[in-house]
């Protein structure tokens, strides 16, 4: 990955998105909600910059599977 800190980050974003995605399917529980309150414009932002940092990872990971089959 060329950018660690935008891999790292988009890890953390992505790990946060998915762990609460479990609590809401398991439990009705929105973590990020809880923390951050009924903000709708806060929890938009949140929200978008996990998508966006899904997007980054396939992208990242669909490029590294063509440098592979380019070896």
């Amino acid at each position: 990955m060329k950018n660690s800190f935008l891999g790292a980050f988009s890890f953390v974003l992505i790990a946060i998105g998915g762990i609460n995605w479990g609590f809401f399917g398991i439990f009705g529980w929105d973590v990020i909600a809880s923390i951050f309150g009924d903000m709708s414009m806060t929890m938009r932002i949140i929200d978008i910059l996990i998508g966006l940092a899904g997007v980054y990872r396939i992208a990242t990971w669909i490029e590294q599977i063509r440098a592979k089959k380019a070896d």
